[in-house]
């Protein structure tokens, strides 16, 4: 059977499309022969290049920026951690300053505390506060001293002066009248002139100074210190300071003292041995001991 008109037609372009591929074929065959203009490679294989080269070229960048970009993260992640690491040393640094600090403290307010503690009065015992009572009327403190038992009457001071007496000792702990309670008293004289009276507290942090005669030369800033003829407390241990001196009832000054000690910053205090006057000595008459 002859073939038909569109079996023709289609055997005429499959022709048609084979003569085109082996034109191509042909182009780039001749292409590869013909040299560059360079004269070192063939004008296919510089072609080629050309066309490969840019891209080849920016895949080179890419791999740049990648690995800069890689090398940026490792570096920023060592700073992070040797960051971390200084302000972790810097906190150790710190916590040992404020250390030492606390013991530079402890130093110089036991050295000011010896500076007016003679020898002899015996060793201080330092002694934690673990409790104030600021009662209106009652200003009393608690001590821890340790293993060590504290004695009734035995004289508590600090760095800047006179705190009171131990009023109930109860094995470690013990019960602190402070001088600015307003049923403590204190035997003490104007350091200046060694003029005598007693000093009692008043509340609210205050002190009077009472039983000192109008004729006696009392001045504002006059310091006060103890006197030692109460029983309890050794002479010389700073009470106050004179603030304000009027002339009082009967044939005495009215003299308010500023405490030397700030009771209300109170954390450590020391205890005293206690060197108290035999009862015997106290309570007899002229003949006692005969």
């Amino acid at each position: 059977m002859p073939p038909g008109p569109t079996t023709r037609l289609l055997s005429e372009r499959g022709t048609r499309w084979l003569l085109v591929v082996v034109l191509v074929a042909q182009l780039f065959l001749i292409a590869a022969q013909l040299p560059d203009p360079g004269g070192n490679s063939s004008l296919l294989e510089a072609s080629l290049l050309r066309a490969i080269a840019p891209l080849g070229r920016m895949v080179d960048r890419l791999y740049d920026l990648v690995g800069g970009f890689g090398d940026e993260l490792h570096l920023r992640r060592t700073l992070l951690e040797e960051n971390r690491r200084l302000k972790a040393e810097v906190a150790r640094q710190r916590q040992r300053a404020m250390e030492a600090w606390r013991l530079e403290q402890d130093l110089e307010r036991l050295s000011r505390a010896l500076d007016y503690v003679g020898a002899e009065l015996g060793p201080l015992r330092a002694a934690d506060v673990v409790f104030v009572d600021h009662r209106p009327f009652q200003r009393t403190l608690v001590l821890w001293t340790g293993g060590q038992a504290a004695e009734r009457n035995q004289p508590v001071v600090a760095v800047d002066g006179l705190v009171g007496r131990i009023v109930l000792p109860a094995g470690a702990y013990a019960k602190v009248q402070l001088i600015t309670d307003r049923s403590a008293s204190v035997g003490a004289m104007i350091e200046r002139n060694r003029r005598q009276g007693v000093v009692r507290g008043v509340g609210a942090g205050s002190l009077e100074l009472d039983f000192v005669s109008l004729q006696a030369d009392v001045r504002v800033g006059d310091r006060v210190v103890t006197a030692g003829i109460d029983g309890i407390y050794p002479r010389g241990l700073p009470v106050g300071t004179v603030l304000d001196v009027r002339p009082g009832e009967e044939l005495f000054h009215r003299i308010r003292l500023r405490p030397a000690v700030d009771m209300g910053q109170l954390d450590l205090v020391y205890l005293l041995p206690r060197l108290a006057v035999p009862a015997e000595m106290r309570e007899g008459g002229p003949d006692a001991g005969s």
